[in-house]
């Protein structure tokens, strides 16, 4: 006989914790599933482990950068220490999360899961009737569909790394290229990435982003644009990419090949058409409080969802939404507005809002206000020649629409942008708290 839940969650990540919490706090009985270790992607594999590296990389970068200003001497990342301080933070997870799941009365199940109905899951041999399911199995690396594509590394291959090779091609250009070329140039790698558009970082914005890639040549990455992977071949001693470009073809030599390239939603081995969930475009069909537009007993949430930005706090809102729909009714709506983004190089690039193209397609009328200020006291006083911004204000309102930020402290400044945007404050607003000085917040009034 199948064992019955109120609410079985697939995966457990940051939606999974959120959500099985909520609801078993409400009385629920809950089971959560996934075939990895518990914890999920950013605390195992993404957001947590790469900031424990990037720690590394600032202090290096940072020692660089002041010699001549007071600072002597040389460091240099010592990647397995490095990678034993990620450990010391990654290495607990699981466990505490299982006994976390213990102590709530949640019943946890490891191993594959699997529609066999439309309430009802199997798990290493386990039929778990449901009469909710919450599908929150985060994302995976999108197919390349080029040959020799199973010999290219993931980023959690990446980060699980004992000893750092010596080139490194990576197969992409957006958030995972940029901030592990940096990481792996500052630690002694040759880096080449091959980005099949235009331009890094696609998603933020191009002025800043061309100012970023002084950077990445100072590091001495090797950024083709334009080219397209086409096939990797194992070779005696390591990999050979064969990429394509303008018409030509070449080649570049690797000891380690990443997938850079995007992710998608993670759902397939979960067996969907057992369950009459249905897919639109390779992604789940969803109502707009995050129900399965066919099976109404399903919900979704974070990266499986693909309903907004694929960022943990994006995961941590829709849980708590498909959370409260499944206490009260579907009543309560994922709002997505003012959700920063940071890629986390050094210096990190942030943004958050619109962007100038996007508000001009919306006929919004607005001021621009941008600038490259290396001789500001926040770039000048860490030696860091890298450091401008863009912000947008709508002429009528004055409100803040989007703002965006590289340089000294952007990870962090641009929270006060997306507080700005998320409740509707103005520029003036802004510009009229009085900051602590002199920090990277207390620039801002001068950015608008």
């Amino acid at each position: 006989m199948a064992d019955a839940y109120d609410l079985v969650v697939l995966g457990s990540g940051t939606a999974a914790q959120v959500a099985s919490a909520w609801v078993r706090a409400a009385g629920w009985r809950v089971a959560v599933i996934d075939h990895r270790p518990f914890g999920g992607t950013c605390a195992l594999r993404g957001c947590d482990p790469k900031k424990m590296l990037v720690s590394g990389e600032e202090a290096v970068d940072a020692v660089r950068r002041m010699r001549g200003h007071g600072v002597e001497g040389e460091a240099r990342i010592a990647w397995p220490e490095l990678m034993a301080f990620k450990r010391s933070f990654t290495d607990p997870v699981p466990e505490k999360q299982e006994t976390r799941y213990a102590e709530r009365g949640i019943d946890a199940f490891h191993g594959l899961a699997r529609f066999v109905g439309p309430d009802a899951v199997a798990v290493d041999g386990r039929v778990l009737q449901a009469r909710h399911v919450l599908i929150a199995t985060g994302a995976r690396p999108a197919p390349l569909g080029i040959p020799g594509e199973e010999h290219v590394a993931t980023s959690d291959d990446f980060l699980e790394l004992e000893a750092l090779p010596v080139r490194i091609v990576f197969i992409g250009g957006g958030y995972i290229a940029a901030e592990f070329s940096h990481l792996a140039a500052r630690a002694g790698a040759k880096v080449t990435v091959l980005q099949r558009g235009a331009r890094m970082l696609p998603h933020f914005d191009a002025d800043l982003v061309g100012w970023l890639m002084e950077r990445f040549a100072d590091l001495g990455i090797e950024v083709r644009t334009g080219a397209a992977a086409k096939r990797v071949e194992r070779t005696g001693d390591g990999f050979l990419v064969h990429a394509e470009a303008d018409g030509r073809a070449w080649s570049v030599a690797a000891d380690l090949v990443v997938h850079a390239a995007g992710r998608v939603p993670d759902l397939e081995a979960l067996d969907l058409a057992a369950g009459g969930v249905r897919l639109e475009r390779g992604r789940l069909a969803l109502n707009e409080f995050l129900q399965s537009a066919s099976n109404p007993r399903v919900y979704a949430a974070g990266d499986a969802a693909g309903s907004g930005p694929p960022l943990t706090p994006v995961s941590s809102q829709d849980a708590k939404v498909a959370a409260a729909n499944l206490l009260g009714g579907n009543h309560a709506r994922p709002d997505y507005r003012g959700v920063p983004s940071v890629a986390f190089t050094v210096p990190p690039i942030a943004a958050v809002g619109l962007g100038e193209a996007e508000a001009r397609e919306r006929g919004l009328r607005f001021l621009v206000n941008s600038e490259r200020v290396p001789g500001w006291f926040t770039a000048r006083r860490l030696a860091e020649r890298v450091y401008g911004f863009k912000t947008l204000v709508e002429e009528d309102t004055g409100r803040i629409l989007g703002a965006h930020l590289v340089g000294p402290h952007a990870d962090e400044v641009i929270n006060l942008f997306a507080l700005a945007i998320r409740h509707r404050l103005t520029a003036t607003q802004l510009k009229e708290t009085m900051f602590a000085y002199p920090t990277g917040a207390s620039d801002v009034g001068y950015m608008l």
